[in-house]
């Protein structure tokens, strides 16, 4: 538990921070006083004034920050105030400040994409398993052993690729073309017709739905017990099997279940071992399970061989690539909003706190990739949410700044006051509904 709210702390301190310093920058650019920058909410722990009259403070609550501007003509300089006051700004000036947090957001998590795809990953091939019979991949022709090359044109480096990819057309169906390459290394298009699965945080996984599934990995040899009847008959770590007594292509479960069934009895194993084709001959020795009956055992430590790709890309190429990352998931996040308005989509997917901190702790135990891969989600998430032209967010101020211009002056204060307690419902709402969902998945 300590671990998962370290974990969630960090991530929400660094993005929302983050996120001020947009605002921060902009507004010196501006030449708005930045009278406080706070890392944190709440009681002061440290604090420094800069050569800016800036207030730099650490806060107790480690929750993210805030930015408070001179906002306020008056004072014993007002001149100075005209100047450098936020409120006293051109409707140009205001409107970047704003605009700055949800965008640093947005830079934050190319930044992130980037550094993971110089990092490198290792990710599980595109290639694909026989579908179930009557499901659209079926339909569509896919053919166990099939490598996805690409979807709509766009290239498909890895599994994970894909369903990123698919992830769209999930949600909303329709036709997508897949290029794929075959088992004998035939280039094929095949034309998917998807229909609209209900996208739910427990809902069934639309690719096994859709009928595309990843080959099952083959038994792989991990490690022999030293004079065990493996050893004997001459396996060797690295092995991958390819058929044991009369079942071929067998999980590691089948290998398992063939050998304690076979007792004392000599069964044929293929094998893979450097490319080459191997045939031998096994005589499990009978042992006792621990219910006492009779067994065979080969002293085998068993894995799996999937195929794995490198996905792994140049400072440039990262850079891009986080650019794309990033205006798909802006692309995407904004069109599963309109979906959830309009019902197509279940409100179920809206997560509060509990929710995300459950996934900050499970991303940084499996490690620092899936940690940073979090992060950039949440970052673009918050960027999106601040974007929304809801009052009090980031995106109402935007829309009381493009009303402005529209009528060419300010809006009037109880128009101002009215759309603050328009948007307060509207978050209260939003976070009712988050806590609902999120206590709903803690419970159920």
């Amino acid at each position: 538990m300590l671990f998962t709210l370290l974990a969630f702390a960090v991530a929400l301190g660094v993005l929302i921070t983050f996120h001020e310093f947009g605002h921060y920058w902009v507004a010196r650019r501006c030449g708005v006083h930045v009278e406080r920058f706070s890392v944190g909410f709440g009681k002061v722990l440290a604090r420094r004034v800069d050569h800016n009259g800036t207030e730099w403070a650490l806060s107790a609550i480690p929750l993210g920050g805030y930015v408070k501007f001179l906002d306020d003509a008056g004072g014993p300089d007002s001149n100075f105030g005209e100047r450098r006051a936020f409120n006293q700004q051109p409707l140009r000036n205001r409107a970047a400040i704003v605009a700055a947090g949800p965008f640093a957001n947005l830079l934050l998590a190319v930044i992130l994409y980037a550094l993971l795809g110089m990092m490198g990953s290792m990710q599980p091939a595109p290639v694909l398993a026989l579908p179930s019979e009557d499901t659209p991949a079926s339909r569509a022709g896919f053919e166990a052993g099939d490598r996805i090359m690409a979807i709509e044109g766009k290239d498909v480096t890895s599994w994970n690729d894909a369903r990123w990819q698919l992830m769209d057309v999930f949600s909303r169906g329709g036709a997508v073309e897949v290029q794929v390459e075959s088992a004998a290394g035939q280039t094929r298009t095949r034309r998917l017709f998807l229909d609209p699965v209900s996208v739910e945080p427990d809902a069934a996984d639309p690719m096994s739905e859709a009928g595309l599934q990843l080959m099952a990995p083959r038994p792989l040899v991990r490690d022999l017990v030293a004079g065990g009847a493996g050893e004997a008959a001459g396996l060797r770590p690295g092995d991958v099997i390819l058929s044991i007594g009369n079942v071929s292509e067998p999980t590691a479960a089948q290998v398992v279940d063939t050998v304690k069934a076979s007792a004392g009895e000599t069964i044929p194993v293929t094998l893979q071992r450097d490319g080459t084709i191997l045939r031998l001959n096994i005589t499990p020795r009978v042992e006792e399970d621990e219910q006492g009956a009779s067994v065979g055992r080969i002293g085998v430590m068993l894995g799996a061989d999937l195929a794995m790709v490198t996905v792994r890309y140049g400072p440039i190429e990262s850079l891009w690539k986080g650019v794309e990352r990033t205006a798909d998931t802006v692309i995407l996040s904004f069109k599963m909003i309109k979906r959830m308005i309009f019902g197509e989509v279940s409100l179920r997917n809206v997560s509060g706190p509990v929710t995300i901190a459950d996934y900050a702790g499970q991303t940084a135990r499996v490690g620092l990739a899936a940690y940073i891969s979090f992060m950039a989600l949440i970052s673009v998430s918050i960027g999106v949410l601040n974007l929304l032209p809801i009052p009090m967010l980031d995106g109402g101020h935007l829309l009381y700044y493009a009303l402005e211009g529209l009528r060419g002056r300010p809006l009037p204060e109880s128009w101002l006051m009215t759309g603050q307690r328009i948007g307060l419902g509207v978050l209260a709402a939003l976070m009712s509904l988050a806590f609902f969902n999120d206590l709903t998945r803690l419970f159920s």
